[in-house]
């Protein structure tokens, strides 16, 4: 819960809270903080704040401060004591002591010295209610003495001998920090061999000639006073043997000569600690430290163990080289022995170091001060534990208790001070003494008897603003002694709040756990006690929550390109929210690809640091709200790295990696590829793949080959770049595994075979002088196989074989290792040659005008001298039967595979003269032909004549001109014409039949009606029967008089009266129709269909395709007449000028039709003939519009 208050409204400060809370427990431990803004009239005895540590080092060359600082009301008043006896400030001009405190300022820099001031000090803090006393204060001034003088013997000792370079500086306060250095302040080098002991000494566990040197210089450091002391050099000279003569020896002494021990490897022995035990005792809280150095050749290494248990994990340092054990926080349970083991290749040897552990006096429970009212108990309470185990003391404003004036209210057991009906009198301050051997603790906790009315220390009108449904705790800070009781109010005439619904805090707190908007409201705090009552108000607002209604959602985005989040907020209209965008819990990137609006995040360029969890924080002035999402950065994977060749045998490898990242994406399998650089440098090609979860694989192998492998990675993003290529691995030679393949043996001339394969590549050779065995001999003899090795050639010609013969054939590969397995044993044919027969019995069966069918005999195999491909039908037409002429066409060809002996012309053309040959063919060509064959084809029905042509057109006739088929097929006997008027009303008049004879070109047509549409259709015949027909439109002269009406009638259309008559008789014979058409809809037919139905005329009836005859006028593709129906000419025999003069002409528009009962109810139409139905129904529906336009 976060709590808001108006700007102006304090609520209580930190530093009283815990004033407040000690108030409301009678018995308590906390400390009492003044205010004097409003406990101005709180007496309270005084509490030591400040003090100086219980040793007090302190730098000569400085004035001496020893700090005291203590509180109380009335403020206290200090004094001293030094060395258990009263320090009179007054009389030594040096001392000063601060105003309004204890502290102590000892001036030594003007005149005299910090050693006469040497002793224990102790403060003490006293006003009415009591003393407070500080700690024993040592204080002692800090020493960094210089090294005696002494004259340092040069050290000459063989090589492997062990040495240790003493430091011992001296003595100091604080002892001092040791270091080895040379003379130019650089540290001298350390190792398991050469190491500082935590005596400052240098120990080396055996010398090396590079450890001669005339600078080993121990150096102390006093940080206390900022000086470093240092010793004179040791000068160091490592010998070997040869090194030695008797003379030599003879000026050197045991004390400047190592001599006792040889350069020879030797086992260890312990430099320190002496003996194989010792003893360590420690006190709880410190570092515990424990020390092995060891010499030995070679250098031992240090081991160490709890020979009863463990060594604590998490506090258990190793230094020096493992030669130090360090447990910090070391407390009884580290108690126990502990064992060094020093350890090299001729031995080992151990020590045990027993440890105890002891405790200066610590804290259990500390005393804590009480505030009591007259007439209530309470308790001091002094818990303290140490080893041995402290002895408790108590002390009565700094005397003794067993001296100080009795009190009735007090009792003493042991660590505890029992209080019961206590007085103002009672008020003092105690002192707890907790001690053993290994030091003390002493604390102050004063009893404080107070006799106070309550008073409320919460601002009066705060303003409390909480979010709703969360709990809101309205602040009632109080005191007063007694303890008052608290009751809190809602509005001025409120009840006491219960329980049952708010919580009532010892603190005087209330709470409401769950806040709505009616718990808006003024809230009123009461404390009463038996010396009065206060109360105070506050008021409290609620607020909607802030919610994120828009969370920003997980993303997947490839490296490069760009994402956004969303993030929208709902909040309080009252309330201004700031949002604030984090990438893991931190600021975003100082980057400019990271944009920020009002809902959105843009990140663009995304890269891989990119990735991570982006939260959208929402956040007021009384509550926060946030939302996360997850950005997956992906990318194509990382490529493999290490690539290891192992197991290297002569057919196999395995081959190793090491996986790169894969960029968020899984590795579904890795590729790996080869490259031969003996025979194909530069060109990888694929090996095998592998799944994503192997990062090893067993690789086959092929003879002397030189192989680098490669490595790549993919995920669902595609595959990675390749790895470095592995270390080149060549393969021992061998003879090769495989032949040649696609083995044939085909002649390329009569009397040769020419073999050929496919050679191996360079990967197959499997070593080196790669060549072929190439053998054959013939199928069907006893020859023989007959060989030859050839090399860098993919063919051989075996010449003088005999035409046409199978051979058996093979093809060995070989190499200087040796030969391939055995190879296929393929059959082939020597050349081929022409074939040498023509086919026989040739016959031809014609079938219709348009098909024939050829017969032969097959020719003999061997004659045929080479692969049968089939057989070749020559054709071509002669002459023609009608005009008798010869006219050599050229030539049509059929085909006609394998062995067949008959086959199909189609395409013949009728009424004409054809010769024909068959040939046999082979792979090389073809065979003589047979004999040629001559065969007719009957007469066909002709074409349609070419053109047809109406001119000359006068009142009562036309003439018709046009120019025979351009396909008679025969002999044309005659033509047929027939014709019939088409009248103002598109209906269809009589069909007139007429014979022309075959030789006329031109035919007139007498007795016509004059200005009369008249519909001609024109075939030829033959004596197969009529062939395709050819249509026209014609219109008969008009006459004079019938123009001048005509003209007159223009006249009167153009006057407005007329026109609008004519558009009201249009709408009413609209109307009319739409009125039939619903009635021809329920079954009604018109009076003209029954008429037609009762008089059909046999003239125009349908007519078959192939009967000659003609039905009713049609717009049929095959023009037949028209079957009252749309009267437009054929556009494949008529052209478009020639038809110009149509119902066009006189205003008629497209897409017309003819009604069941003869009316023509469409606009005349260009379009081709339809097929006419064979009844008289009609086949499509009338339309209102339909009808309107067969009216107009």
């Amino acid at each position: 819960m976060q709590l808001k208050k108006m700007p102006r409204r304090k609520r209580l400060s930190a530093g009283r809270a815990p004033l407040i809370l000690f108030l409301c427990q009678m018995i308590s431990a906390l400390d009492v903080p003044l205010d004097p803004k409003l406990l101005e009239d709180l007496v309270q005895p005084p509490t030591i704040t400040q003090q100086s540590p219980k040793d007090y080092i302190i730098d000569p060359r400085e004035n001496i401060v020893i700090q005291c600082e203590a509180k109380g009301k009335p403020p206290p008043s200090f004094s001293w004591t030094r060395n258990g006896t009263h320090f009179d400030i007054d009389k030594d001009p040096l001392v000063t002591m601060k105003p309004g405190s204890g502290t102590l300022t000892i001036n030594i820099m003007s005149e005299g010295k910090a050693e006469t001031y040497e002793g224990v000090y102790q403060c003490t803090a006293r006003n009415e209610r009591g003393a407070a006393i500080s700690n024993n204060i040592v204080v002692r001034p800090s020493r960094s003495p210089l090294w005696t003088k002494e004259k340092l013997e040069p050290i000459i000792l063989r090589n492997g001998q062990s040495l240790i370079l003493p430091c011992r500086p001296p003595l100091g306060l604080p002892p001092p920090i040791i270091f080895w250095m040379d003379n130019s302040f650089q540290r001298l080098p350390q190792s398991e061999r050469v190491s500082q002991g935590l005596n400052g000494d240098l120990y080396f566990s055996n010398v090396l000639p590079e450890d001669t040197r005339e600078d080993y210089i121990c150096y102390a450091r006093f940080n206390h006073t900022q000086t470093i002391q240092q010793k004179q050099p040791i000068s160091v000279k490592v010998i070997s043997v040869d090194e030695l003569n008797d003379t030599v020896a003879a000026n050197l002494n045991d004390t400047e000569f190592y001599s006792a021990k040889s350069n020879r490897e030797r086992p260890p022995t312990f430099l320190t600690p002496e003996g194989n035990a010792s003893h360590k005792e420690e006190l709880r809280g410190n570092v515990l430290s424990l020390e092995c150095i060891a010499e030995g050749l070679p250098t031992p290494i240090i081991y160490w163990i709890k020979e009863d248990g463990t060594l604590p994990i998490n506090r258990t340092f190793y230094r020096n080289f493992k030669k130090t054990l360090q447990i910090i926080q070391v407390s009884e349970a580290d108690s126990g022995n502990y064992q060094c083991i020093a350890k090299n290749p001729l031995g080992a040897i151990h020590h045990t170091i027993s440890v105890t552990v002891k405790a200066a006096p610590y804290w259990i429970m500390a005393p804590q001060n009480l505030v009591l009212s007259p007439g209530e108990d309470g308790r001091l309470t002094c818990g303290a534990n140490g080893s041995p185990k402290p002895r408790i003391s108590w002390l009565l404003n700094g005397v003794p208790v067993e001296i100080a004036p009795d009190d009735p209210s007090r009792k003493i057991d042991g660590d505890t001070i029992i209080f019961s009906n206590v007085q103002e009198r009672s008020s003092a301050v105690y002192q707890c003494n907790a001690s053993n051997e290994y030091g003390y603790l002493l604390a102050n906790a004063f009893v404080n008897v107070l006799a106070e009315p309550p008073r409320i220390l919460t601002s009066a009108n705060t303003l409390y603003q909480v979010i709703a449904d969360r709990p809101a705790l309205l602040d009632c800070a109080f005191f007063g002694s007694p303890l008052p009781t608290i009751e809190w109010f809602k509005g001025a005439k409120g009840s006491a709040l219960r329980e049952d619904i708010y919580v009532l805090h010892e603190n005087g707190t209330l709470e409401i756990p769950v806040a709505q908007k009616d718990s808006t409201g003024t809230y009123t705090c009461v404390a009463r006690n038996k010396l009065g009552m206060a109360k105070n108000e506050v008021h409290l607002e609620i607020k909607d929550a802030t919610r994120i209604i828009k969370q920003p959602e997980y993303a997947v985005m490839q490296r490069g390109g760009t994402v956004s989040f969303e993030c929208k907020v709902k909040h309080d209209h009252t309330l201004i929210p700031t949002i604030t965008w984090l990438k893991d819990n931190g600021e975003l990137p100082n980057d400019g690809r990271f944009t920020v609006d009002k809902d959105h995040l843009v990140v663009a360029d995304v890269r891989d640091d990119d990735g991570g969890t982006y939260t959208c924080v929402a956040n007021t002035t009384l509550d926060n709200v946030s939302a996360s999402a997850v950005l997956s950065v992906v990318d194509v994977p990382n490529p493999p790295f290490d690539l290891e060749l192992t197991d290297q045998l002569d057919k196999s490898v395995q081959l190793s990696w090491t996986p790169g990242s894969d960029n968020n994406s899984p590795i579904t399998k890795f590729i790996i590829e080869y490259e031969d650089a003996m025979h194909e440098a530069g060109l990888w090609h694929l090996q095998t793949e592998v799944s994503g979860m192997q990062t090893t694989a067993q690789l086959k192998l092929s003879p002397y080959v030189n192989y680098s492998f490669r490595v790549m990675a993919v995920n669902s993003l595609g595959r990675s770049l390749p790895s470095e290529a592995s270390e080149q691995y060549l393969t021992k030679a061998a003879e090769p595994d495989t032949n040649p393949t696609a083995v044939e043996g085909l002649g390329s001339e009569p009397d040769n075979l020419v073999i050929t394969w496919k050679p191996l590549n360079g990967f197959e050779s499997n070593g080196p002088g790669l060549q072929y065995k190439v053998s054959w001999r013939q199928k069907d003899g006893d020859d023989e196989w007959t060989s030859v090795v050839v090399a860098n050639v993919s063919k051989y010609i075996v010449s003088g074989t005999p035409t046409f013969v199978p051979y058996l054939i093979k093809v060995q590969a070989l190499n200087d290792v040796g030969f391939a397995p055995e190879p296929a044993v393929v059959m082939g044919h020597s050349g081929e040659d022409l074939p040498m027969v023509a086919p026989g019995n040739v016959h031809v069966n014609v079938v219709n005008s348009t098909l024939a069918e050829v017969h032969w005999d097959p020719v003999p195999l061997k004659s045929i001298r080479g692969h049968l491909q089939g057989y070749r039908i020559y054709y071509w037409k002669a002459q023609s039967s009608s005009k008798r002429n010869r006219r050599h066409l050229e030539k049509k060809i059929l085909t006609f595979q394998g062995s067949k002996t008959h086959g199909m012309l189609p395409g013949l053309e009728p009424f004409s003269h054809y010769t024909l040959n068959v040939r046999v063919v082979n792979g090389k060509g073809e065979g003589p032909a047979s004999p040629d064959r001559v065969f007719n084809t009957p007469e066909g029905v002709p074409s349609a004549p070419s053109s047809l042509k109406i001119v000359n057109p006068t009142l009562d006739s036309l003439t018709l001109e046009w120019d025979p088929p351009s396909r008679p097929n025969g002999i044309l006997t005659e033509y047929t014409l027939k014709y019939q008027p088409i009248n103002s009303t598109h209906e269809l008049g009589p069909l007139v039949d007429l014979k022309i004879p075959a030789n006329k070109t031109r035919w007139t047509l007498k007795n016509l009606n004059f200005s009369t549409r008249y519909k001609f259709y024109f075939y030829a015949q033959t004596a197969a029967g009529s062939g395709s027909q050819i249509t026209e439109e014609a219109v008969t002269a008009v006459d004079e008089g019938k123009t001048a009406m005509a003209s007159r009638q223009v006249d009167i259309a153009t006057q407005g009266w007329f026109i609008g008559l004519m558009c009201a008789v249009a709408l009413l014979i609209l109307i009319l129709l739409i009125v039939c058409f619903i009635r021809r809809n329920k079954g009604g037919k018109y009076p003209v269909k029954e008429k037609e139905d009762a008089h059909a005329d046999p003239e125009i009836q349908p007519m078959k395709e192939d009967d000659g005859t003609f039905g009713e006028y049609s717009d049929a593709e095959d023009h037949k007449p028209l079957k009252k129906g749309s009267r437009t000419p054929s556009d494949r025999t008529v052209k478009k000028e020639d038809s110009d003069d149509s119902l066009v002409d006189y205003g008629e528009g497209v897409n017309g039709q003819f009604n069941e009962d003869g009316s023509f109810i469409g606009q005349y139409s260009g379009k081709k003939e339809k097929e006419p139905a064979e009844g008289n129904e009609s086949s499509e529906a009338p339309s209102p519009v339909n009808a309107m336009n067969s009216f107009v």
